[in-house]
């Protein structure tokens, strides 16, 4: 059993009339599976709260006109101006079936890192990792410890992620060595832009010298 629970009634309009459901507060959705898609509708306030509880990582229990079906958030279309929900697509599953999904990647303990005691920081640049489990298996996120991380040189590397047991990465190509999070020097870094801005202020001023005695020489060259 999940922990998000969503209702969903079945709906007959399609295409360009689903904007009227919209207009009464309803989200029209689709739940693929194994047969033809199911064509769904929910209320928007409980179908956004579950969205941003389950994300694409959790699975929702879905009581789809009084049966249930286990499922994945699959897509969500967002209006591209409001970024409010247009559109939901739900992909069926069963409790022993190994899924995709998507596990935001969560660094912890870098404040008792020597890096941290430093005056270091640490960027995170990668957010999130596709993995595979089963839907009871599947993490709600992935923790990485930073407590380690004590130089400029150190950072986090996807071989470095501990996975839950019954779960394994769904990019089997995915290099090891592929970055997560970088430790770096914000004074350092704040001091080398600071040089970059000189440089090109003294640069730009240069080129406006050049320009101005450009237009005060004479056209052949020579004094008047």
């Amino acid at each position: 059993m999940s922990e998000d629970k969503l209702s969903l009634a079945k709906r007959e309009l399609t295409g360009k009339k689903v904007k009227g459901l919209r207009e009464q507060g309803l989200i029209p959705s689709v739940v693929f599976g194994d047969g033809e898609p199911v064509l769904t509708q929910s209320a928007y306030n409980e179908t956004e709260k579950v969205l941003l509880s389950a994300g694409y990582h959790s699975p929702i229990d879905l009581d789809i006109a009084g049966k249930k079906q286990m499922a994945l958030v699959k897509v969500v279309h967002l209006d591209p101006v409001k970024r409010t929900i247009m559109n939901v697509e739900f992909q069926a599953i069963s409790a022993n079936q190994v899924v995709e999904a998507t596990a935001p990647i969560e660094i912890v303990n870098f404040e008792k890192s020597d890096a941290s005691k430093a005056h270091l920081a640490i960027l995170q640049v990668m957010e999130e990792i596709d993995v595979k489990a089963k839907p009871a298996d599947l993490p709600e996120s992935i923790e990485v410890d930073a407590s380690g991380l004590k130089t400029v040189e150190d950072g986090i590397v996807v071989a470095d992620l501990k996975l839950p047991k019954g779960v394994e990465l769904a990019d089997k190509e995915l290099d090891p060595e592929s970055a997560v999070a970088n430790v770096y020097d914000p004074a350092q870094e704040a001091a080398e832009r600071e040089a970059e801005a000189e440089a090109d202020k003294a640069a730009e001023e240069a080129r406006a010298a050049e320009a101005e005695a450009a237009a005060a020489a004479p056209a052949d060259g020579k004094a008047e």
